[in-house]
């Protein structure tokens, strides 16, 4: 059965939260804020906070140097992921994924379909893996945020829940570069 394992101790994971956008600051930027206030609370660290242009080589740049950062676990990006001309978050995203986690994506357009029927279609939530670092690309919304907070990521950051989480497989993200080094 799934569920929070209470014998297990809590492990916190160090989460840099990035948004995307070219109209708001970090003062202004309530998805970000929505991610941070719900990733404390849970007991995780946030390790870095920044704020880039939707361009694929400004997200590229900023989310290569946190891949580099041994400090850094997991990202979460927010903004960007829209289908207009400028939403290039997943562009950026798939150019610096080893691996995709397509479920990710499907679970958050499955759970959002609940809450605001077929426009879920519209978001290209996405989440994948590099350099040992867990990266989720999600909608710019701040109700689209607590959804992706609430019902998955909550979850698969809390190294509690069972059957299985992300956490427990961070030390094996890493498998492939330790073998070829």
């Amino acid at each position: 059965m799934a569920g929070i394992d209470t014998t297990r101790p809590f492990v916190p994971v160090h989460i840099a939260v990035l948004t995307v956008s070219d109209t708001r600051t970090l003062a202004e930027d309530r998805s970000g804020a929505v991610l941070i206030e719900r990733l404390e609370a849970a007991g995780h660290v946030l390790a870095d906070r920044a704020l880039v242009r939707d361009e694929v080589a400004a997200i590229t740049a900023r989310l290569n140097a946190w891949i580099a950062n041994p400090g850094i676990e997991v990202v979460l990006a927010t903004g960007g992921t829209g289908v207009t001309g400028r939403d290039v978050t997943p562009e950026a995203f798939h150019a610096v994924y080893e691996k995709e986690i397509p479920g990710f994506g499907e679970l958050f357009r499955q759970l959002s379909y609940a809450k605001i029927g077929s426009s879920t279609i519209q978001s290209r939530a996405s989440a994948g893996v590099a350099g040992g670092t867990y990266l989720f690309a999600l909608p710019g919304s701040p109700g689209a945020c607590k959804d992706a907070w609430d019902d998955i990521l909550a979850y698969q950051l809390d190294v509690r829940y069972r059957p299985c989480n992300f956490v427990e497989l961070l030390p094996r993200l890493t498998e492939h570069m330790r073998r070829a080094g």
